[in-house]
């Protein structure tokens, strides 16, 4: 994403959000998950601003918002994102590289802004651990190896010279898949039903609009974010750090 730090993806879209509802309002599981399914498609932050601003625009022409209701969710953006990226892809092809800014990865967080996050997560996950010892043994060992592994990263953020960001970020996505297996597998049963029942009644009126992958990519995203928010652990991915 040339004109966009890969760390700042999230709060870009967050913040532009914001602004066109005139409230903060972006915050339940199934927004952040279109969010992270969106960059994880690759989708530019210009085609995703697009989108939005095409959406409030279908949005104020509508019923809805003749009858006093507010755009308040990501979701009805999904059609005019995934049409602003794929003009955007067809703009772009034949005309060749697009510059980039030049502005790197390792300038968006300072050494000490990585210590904190570091330290409060492994303190997080260390709480998160010690509630569970009583109750789900197996989960707590399986918090606790996160801990522990997110404590052998550490010295990373140590080490002289530039920092590779991006290969940090990589440890830390196996690191949190690793512990998100773990979570789906000691969740209860109920719990689980539900996380899938409240996905279906989200998803629902998008199904037909998106590509099976896309739904896939979209109901792992939300059922990772609700697993983490129930054992009230702290997301270990450099896009959470501011």
């Amino acid at each position: 994403m040339a004109e966009l730090n890969y760390f700042n993806y999230f709060t870009e879209i967050e913040e532009y959000f914001w602004q066109k509802r005139g409230a903060h309002l972006l915050v339940s599981p199934l927004d952040w998950a279109i969010v992270e399914t969106w960059q994880k498609a690759g989708i530019p932050l210009s085609a995703v601003l697009k989108g939005i601003d095409r959406a409030f625009e279908s949005f104020a022409r509508s019923r809805r918002a003749a009858g006093g209701r507010q755009l308040k969710t990501l979701s009805y953006c999904v059609d005019a994102v995934l049409d602003a990226a794929e003009e955007e892809k067809e703009t772009a092809a034949g005309t060749g590289p697009v510059a980039t800014t030049g502005k790197k990865a390792e300038e968006t967080f300072s050494r000490e802004a990585l210590r904190m996050f570091f330290n409060r997560n492994a303190e997080r996950l260390s709480s998160a651990a010690t509630a569970l010892r009583g109750t789900q043994p197996e989960l707590a060992s399986r918090v606790e190896e996160a801990r522990a592994r997110l404590a052998e990263l550490s010295p990373l953020v140590e080490s002289p010279g530039t920092l590779d960001l991006e290969d940090l970020e990589r440890r830390l996505t196996v690191v949190e898949e690793k512990l998100t297996a773990a979570l789906t597998s000691w969740a209860p049963a109920d719990f689980l039903l539900e996380i899938h029942r409240d996905m279906d009644h989200q998803l629902a009126p998008y199904r037909r609009k998106m590509s099976s992958a896309q739904l896939a990519q979209l109901e792992r995203q939300y059922m990772q974010k609700r697993l983490w928010e129930r054992y009230n652990l702290p997301r270990l991915s450099l896009f959470y750090l501011t």
